[in-house]
């Protein structure tokens, strides 16, 4: 039997986060961890490093090829990950 106090593990974990000012770099570790599934294996491969700093998500990929390609379908991608977070956690996107 539930009390009138109870809260769902789903609701206390999220007012934990939010509390603690957790929120958003919990938010961008989802997206780091979600990185391959969504772009796929042979983008997450030759992914060599990634990192968020300011809202800009940082990327730095071996082949100049696949690099062209998502440059041009950058405003996708971030719709894409900031639908997953829930949230506006990237802004931009940066090539390195």
């Amino acid at each position: 039997m539930r009390k009138p106090n109870d809260v769902t593990l789903k609701d206390a974990i999220s007012k934990m986060l939010d509390v603690y000012r957790l929120r958003r770099k919990f938010d961008e570790t989802s997206i780091l961890a979600i990185w391959p599934e969504i772009m796929g294996t042979a983008i997450a491969n030759r992914t060599k490093q990634i990192y968020i700093h300011d809202k800009k998500l940082f990327i730095r990929i071996e082949s100049s090829v696949i690099k062209n390609e998502l440059v041009m379908v950058r405003e996708g991608i971030i719709r894409k990950l900031n639908a997953h977070a829930g949230s506006q956690v990237i802004t931009e996107m940066v090539f390195l």
